[in-house]
């Protein structure tokens, strides 16, 4: 993975220094808290329901066991004892007190970690494929175009003070599992009539109150044209984009606003000026950032174990199946580790759990480890013949839940237990669904499902690219959940479709209960996803067993 350079290091020490004498400002009364949250914001420090929240980036989702451990060690020393990995493969930190911040970026910064644009109206981290440079499916690593746009985008001086915050995703693969389609940018890998590797352009999606799926402005756009577009499009959304109602400042409002065939020739002439602007210096650096990430060392050994163990052990076999990914080496597996154990906090690890993923990263990954934009954490080369062993410690540490991708494979925010935005519990709601559906032993049975959560309309649970949305509002002082069906966040993404009136707190778990059991009654074989079979039914079936069975139910 890439190492910082000289410039970098002395780039993120600085900012701690600055942010030092921030806070030391703050706390002798020389700086209001008004005066204190935009220099706070720009460092990653959040003002929460309860206390200070700090997002940490990883970019593209990508750690080593060294920074691994020392999200530990923060965690034990300024925090509670745990980190919240979060949909933009960041991790937060809940309860810092602001006299130890500086010391927290100090730690991090010893690690080549940062909170530098995790927060403000600029481009944020830069999120990418969990499986990259593993993924069998792929056409290239993205991680080293998500590299250079990290160091393209990081203090840019045009897009420090955009009209809203901006978010850029990108996959290798042509299947997308970074949803790029709800994103700012989105940067989907794709080969050209001649075989060429490219990518296509897709620009203005976003969720929050106004969901929307990106256009395609580019169909193919040549590698070597990435930064320069990248900067035109940012550069027309700098001018167009609203200032005047923070509501209607996303590109997305911009793109509809303008519309998409204008705003894409509006990009195309901007790229048209900047282009000859890069005389090749951006290739240059993406040839040296590729170096950094060359494929481990794979080992070449026999798989007879893991076939072994999959045969004889029912336990590992139901991880196998569902935690485990084909890898580009047919010899070895991409592991998932699931953080959504039935009736934990989803996306949360405790700092023993950190230290032990980090042990087995180094120990059987090549030293490497991914955070998914779905709460988990990824160990993308693992050898088939250490997976057994693998999973007997993640097993003792309650790490090896066998749901990757099922029901209980929640996305949820953090909700009105941590967040000042918040309207509804989340963490509650997907607590009770995972341990209600486990209890009645349907979880397997249901198949591939994709449930998401969100405490406010702002979507941080991405509840509307969820099979099943799950909306918290206050209703008058009282929580009301909305539910939405069919929405889709791969390559073939789509908004959800709301089912009708919401349900109270005391009520959203059944409700979702009789719209899985519609579905299993509805399916055609148990191969039929929910997703599919939704697609081929429609809402009507399941708005009749929410609405018309809830009433007969009340009548009794």
């Amino acid at each position: 993975m890439y190492s910082y350079s000289d410039f970098d290091e002395a780039f993120v020490r600085a900012r701690v220094a600055q942010f030092t004498q921030q806070v030391e400002r703050r706390l002798d009364g020389s700086l209001t808290e008004e005066e204190f949250r935009p220099l706070r914001l720009m460092n990653g420090l959040y003002l929460q329901l309860h206390a200070y929240m700090l997002r940490v980036a990883i970019p593209y989702g990508s750690l080593n066991p060294g920074q691994m451990r020392q999200l530990a060690h923060i965690a034990d020393t300024w925090d509670k004892g745990y980190g919240h990995f979060t949909t933009r493969q960041n991790i937060q930190f809940n309860w810092p007190k602001l006299p130890d911040v500086p010391a927290i970026l100090q730690a991090l910064a010893d690690v080549e970690m940062h909170a530098i644009q995790t927060s403000g109206n600029c481009v944020r981290n830069v999120t990418a494929d969990h499986f990259a440079g593993a993924a069998a499916d792929e056409i290239a690593d993205p991680r080293p175009y998500a590299e250079l746009l990290r160091q393209w985008s990081t203090d840019h001086p045009e897009f420090q003070f955009l009209p809203r915050k901006f978010k850029i995703a990108i996959t290798g693969s042509p299947n997308d599992r970074a949803v790029t389609r709800a994103h700012d940018i989105g940067l989907r890998m794709v080969r050209n009539a001649a075989g060429q590797p490219g990518f296509e352009v897709m620009v203005g999606g976003g969720l929050g109150r106004t969901p929307m799926i990106g256009v395609t402005v580019r169909e193919f756009l040549p590698e070597a044209d990435l930064l320069p577009y990248v900067e035109a499009v940012l550069s027309v959304y700098n001018t167009l984009g609203r200032r005047d109602n923070k509501y209607k400042a996303r590109i997305k409002i911009t793109v509809h606003e303008t519309g998409a065939e204008e705003i894409t020739r509006m990009i195309e002439a901007r790229f048209a000026e900047l282009r000859p602007l890069f005389g090749g210096n951006d290739q240059k650096l993406l040839a040296d950032i590729r170096e950094a990430f060359a494929p481990p060392a794979f080992r070449n050994a026999p798989t007879d174990a893991y076939d072994a163990f999959h045969s004889a052990d029912p336990v590992f076999r139901a991880w196998a199946d569902t935690n485990l990914t084909a890898h580009r080496n047919a010899q070895y597996a991409i592991v998932t580790i699931s953080l959504k154990a039935h009736g934990e906090t989803p996306g949360d690890a405790t700092s023993a759990q950190m230290r032990l993923m980090a042990d087995l990263a180094e120990k059987y990954g090549h030293s490497d480890l991914r955070i998914s934009h779905e709460q988990n954490v990824i160990l993308p080369h693992v050898h088939k013949s250490d997976l057994p062993t693998l999973h007997a410690a993640l097993m003792q540490a309650g790490l090896a839940t066998a749901n990757v991708g099922l029901l209980s494979d929640i996305i949820a925010c953090p909700g009105m237990d941590y967040c000042a935005l918040a309207t509804a519990r989340s963490i509650p709601v997907a607590q009770e669904l995972a341990t209600h559906f486990e209890a009645l032993k349907l979880e397997h049975e249901i198949g591939p499902l994709k449930i998401k959560i969100s405490g406010c309309i702002n979507a941080c649970g991405h509840h509307h690219v969820g099979h099943i949305g799950i909306l918290g509002l206050d209703r008058a002082g009282v929580e009301n959940y909305q539910i939405t069906l069919g929405g889709d966040g791969t390559e073939t993404a789509v908004i959800g479709d709301k089912t009708g009136p919401g349900f109270a707190y005391t009520e959203i778990v059944p409700a979702i209960e009789r719209i899985l059991r519609a579905y299993l009654a509805l399916r055609l074989e148990p191969s039929e996803t929910f997703l599919q079979a939704f697609r081929r039914v429609g809402m009507d079936p399941f708005k009749v067993a929410l609405y018309e069975t809830e009433g007969a139910q009340d009548a009794a």
